[in-house]
């Protein structure tokens, strides 16, 4: 019965540490402020800009969309269905406006 509650223990102690662990990973540069995570749109535009051939041009738009958003798809193209504020910002022409 010790032997039992021992590995029971253990096991208990693994999956805690495990779930802090990912809670970590998720929250990897973010920033908490006022109540709010935020995340670092720099860093994460710098990699969503990094094959564009207008990297100023993507940067300054990925930047914008990202503070209304606090989102950027992961990749350099497309995944707009994981952020759907990102992908419902247009240009005055209606065109796409974050990369």
């Amino acid at each position: 019965m010790a032997v039992f509650r021992t590995r029971l223990l253990v096991l208990l102690i693994l999956f805690c540490l495990t779930t802090y662990e990912l809670q970590l990973h998720a929250a990897e540069g973010a920033e908490v402020g006022d109540g709010t995570v935020k995340i670092d749109c720099s860093g994460r535009c710098k990699g969503r800009c990094s094959k564009s051939s207008r990297t100023n041009l993507c940067l300054r738009a990925c930047n914008s969309c990202c503070s209304r958003c606090n989102c950027v798809p992961p990749g350099t193209a497309g995944n707009h269905h994981l952020c759907p504020c990102y992908a419902s910002i247009t240009t005055r022409g209606g065109r796409l406006k974050c990369p």
